[in-house]
C-alpha cells in the first residue's frame, strides 16, 4: 500500500472513531434514501448492527410517513440545514423514542444528507431530575427550620390541649381532641420533610428488582389496591441492580399508590408493572467526565385519567399534587431516592395511559464486590 493510501486509510479510521465516540446517533443518507454510514450510537438507537443498517432504506427503520423523511427532502431542496424537535421515531423494534433532529448536507455533490438524532426524552429526564434535586435541597433547609421552630411549640400546644381536655365540658372536648389531632398531623408532615435533609448515601447491595416488585404488588393488593388488578410483564433475564431494597419498595409502593388514587369511582382501573433491558441510554455524571449507562427500565403503567399537561414538568417537585388533600411530597421523595441510586425518573401521560418510567444502572460485579 502506498504512503498516500495508508494516510487516507488512517484518516478514514480516525473519522470513524470520532463518529463512534459521539453520544448521538449519526446517519449518512444517500440520494436514493439508503443509509450509507451509521455510527455506534445509531446501532444502539435502532438496535441493529451498522452492517445491517448500511444499504437499507431509512424508511424501513422509522414510522410510516415519519417527518424525518420530509426533513431529508427539505435539506436537498433548500440546500440548508433543517432542524426538527420532539419527533417520535418509535417503532415496535425500538420502542418509544422522542428525538430532536438536525439534518444537513454532507458537503458532497451526491445529494447525501447527514442526520443527527438527539434523544429528547433522556435530556428532559435529566433536566427534570436536576430541577427536582434543587427543589429538594430547598425543602431540606425548610425541614431543618421547621423541626427546630415548630416541633417544640407544637409539643406545648398539644400538652396544653390535653390538660384542658380533662376539665372541659363534653362539647368542648371535641375541640381539644381536634387540636391534638392537628398538632400530630403537622408533626408527621415535618417528619416526612426531614427525609429530604438526609444526604447520606443509601446502604446498597445487589438487588433483584422482581423481588422488590413482587413485594410491592402483594402489599398493594392486600391494602390500598384491593380489587384493582395489577399485572406484571417482567424480563426474567434482567441483571441485578445495586440498591437499597427497602427504599426501592418505598419508591414503587408510592408509584402504585399514586396510580390507584388517580382512578375515579367508576373507572375500571388496571395497573401494569413492567421491566426491560434497554441498552444505549447514557448520560454524563454531573461534576465528572465519566459516562453512566442506565439500561434497566422499570415502569408503573395505569389506564387512569392521566396527569394534567401543565403539571407534568413539575410533577416531581415538592408540594406539587393533583389531590385536594395531598401533601405533594410522595413523588418528590420518589425522585430523591431514584436520584440517590444514580437513576432518573420521568412520567409520560395521556388519558388512559400514564407511565412512570425509572431508569437505573445495572450492578457490575468487580473483584472487590461480593454478589
Amino acid at each position: 500500500m502506498s504512503a498516500e493510501a495508508q494516510l487516507l486509510d488512517r484518516s478514514e479510521r480516525r473519522r470513524g472513531d470520532v463518529l463512534d465516540a459521539l453520544p448521538h446517533a449519526v446517519l449518512l443518507i444517500g440520494a436514493d434514501g439508503a443509509i450509507l454510514e451509521a455510527n455506534a450510537a445509531a446501532e444502539s438507537f435502532f438496535a441493529v448492527s451498522a452492517n445491517l443498517l448500511r444499504g437499507s432504506a431509512l424508511a424501513d427503520f422509522v414510522p410510516f410517513g415519519s417527518p424525518l423523511l420530509s426533513l431529508v427532502d427539505q435539506v436537498r431542496s433548500r440546500g440548508a440545514p433543517v432542524n426538527g424537535y420532539r419527533i417520535d421515531l418509535g417503532t415496535p423494534r425500538n420502542g418509544e423514542r422522542i428525538v430532536d433532529i438536525h439534518a444537513t448536507s454532507s458537503g458532497e455533490d451526491d445529494d447525501s444528507v447527514v442526520i443527527v438524532l438527539q434523544e429528547r426524552t433522556m435530556a428532559d429526564m435529566i433536566d427534570r431530575q436536576l430541577t427536582s434535586r434543587g427543589a429538594a435541597r430547598s425543602v431540606s433547609g425548610l425541614a431543618a427550620m421547621l423541626a427546630h421552630e415548630i416541633r417544640n411549640p407544637l409539643s406545648g400546644i398539644r400538652g396544653a390541649a390535653q390538660l384542658l381536655e380533662g376539665s372541659a365540658e363534653p362539647d368542648d372536648r371535641t375541640l381539644t381532641q381536634l387540636i391534638c389531632a392537628e398538632a400530630d398531623r403537622i408533626v408527621r408532615l415535618v417528619d416526612r420533610m426531614e427525609v429530604f435533609s438526609d444526604d447520606r448515601p443509601p446502604e446498597v447491595e445487589p438487588v433483584n428488582i422482581h423481588v422488590v416488585l413482587d413485594r410491592v404488588r402483594t402489599s398493594a393488593e392486600a391494602g390500598f389496591a384491593r380489587g384493582i388488578p395489577i399485572r406484571d410483564e417482567f424480563d426474567p433475564s434482567l441483571p441485578l441492580l445495586l440498591g437499597n431494597h427497602d427504599q426501592l419498595v418505598q419508591v414503587f409502593l408510592n408509584l402504585v399508590k399514586n396510580a390507584v388514587e388517580a382512578f375515579g369511582p367508576d373507572d375500571e382501573g388496571e395497573i401494569r408493572l413492567t421491566t426491560a433491558y434497554k441498552p444505549g441510554f447514557r448520560l454524563t455524571v454531573p461534576g465528572t467526565h465519566s459516562k453512566a449507562t442506565l439500561p434497566l427500565e422499570f415502569c408503573v403503567r395505569d389506564n387512569g385519567p392521566g396527569v394534567p399537561e401543565d403539571l407534568l414538568p413539575h410533577l416531581f417537585d415538592p408540594f406539587v399534587t393533583t389531590r385536594a388533600n395531598g401533601t405533594g411530597l410522595g413523588l418528590a421523595l420518589v425522585a430523591k431516592i431514584v436520584g440517590d441510586h444514580g437513576g432518573v425518573i420521568e412520567c409520560n401521560s395521556t388519558p388512559g395511559n400514564t407511565v412512570f418510567r425509572v431508569l437505573m444502572p445495572a450492578y457490575k460485579e468487580t473483584p472487590g464486590n461480593d454478589a
